[in-house]
């Protein structure tokens, strides 16, 4: 059966055990559906924010923590490889692989390289610091470009160089082991096949809990989804 749940715990456990999505064939196979089925089935995921799809097909390209094409983040583990979206996609991609893994990157996309090492649960480069630089109630706008500008810095410093260089806003700095503890929360559902989006109400509750208290984390109180 199709629903936004099944089509989401689908992709995702392919993308896992296999590095990229499958083929709406192979969805309608796997949810023993139509392919028209599974295809309708995914423009409603994506209404639901579960998935963003190609503009003039229903095809898969992000399905967060899931990049589909090139990124700035490479996740590693002994099984595979991955992309993910941005520093927290990636960091989401490490908690629903729940092993050692490590992520290549660069500081602020500017091309001198980084590696963030995960062993035993635990983020080794604790000095560095993630930016959020687009406020969440705008996330979903573009949500591929919000996604581009979440990147990984030395410090608080190489940050504000990075926002006058490209005249961008400069929002909320988080150090790396929050946005670790944080990623593992807003993506430990995401494996469940009985998943569900947080809804902004659900969103603004871990944002609290997390310390996530800039004016970047501001959302509406809604029972909808995030």
């Amino acid at each position: 059966m199709v629903t936004n749940s099944s089509l989401h715990y689908q992709i995702l456990k392919h993308i896992i055990d296999y590095g990229f999505a499958p083929a709406n064939e192979k969805l309608a196979e796997l949810l023993n559906a139509s392919v028209k089925e599974v295809e309708d089935g995914l423009y409603q995921l994506a209404e639901y924010h579960g998935v963003v799809l190609h503009p003039h097909a229903p095809k898969v390209w992000v399905i967060h923590p899931f990049a589909l094409t090139a990124t700035n983040f490479l996740v590693k583990s002994d099984k595979g490889e991955w992309w993910g979206n941005c520093a927290w996609c990636s960091l989401g991609v490490a908690a629903l692989l729940n092993e050692d893994v490590s992520i290549t990157t660069s500081y602020g996309a500017h091309g001198e390289p980084v590696t963030i090492h995960i062993t035993n649960g635990e983020v080794q480069e604790k000095d560095l610091v993630i930016h959020f630089p687009i406020p969440m109630k705008e996330a979903w706008d573009n949500v591929i470009y919000t996604c581009t500008t979440m990147l990984v810095f030395k410090n608080e410093e190489q940050i504000d160089n990075w926002c006058k260089r490209h005249h961008i806003s400069k929002g909320d700095v988080q150090p790396i082991a929050n946005v670790w503890a944080f990623a593992k929360k807003w993506y430990g559902n995401h494996l469940h096949p009985e998943w569900t989006k947080w809804t902004g109400d659900e969103a603004k509750q871990i944002f609290k809990d997390f310390g996530l208290t800039h004016p970047v984390w501001n959302l509406e109180a809604t029972a909808k989804r995030f």
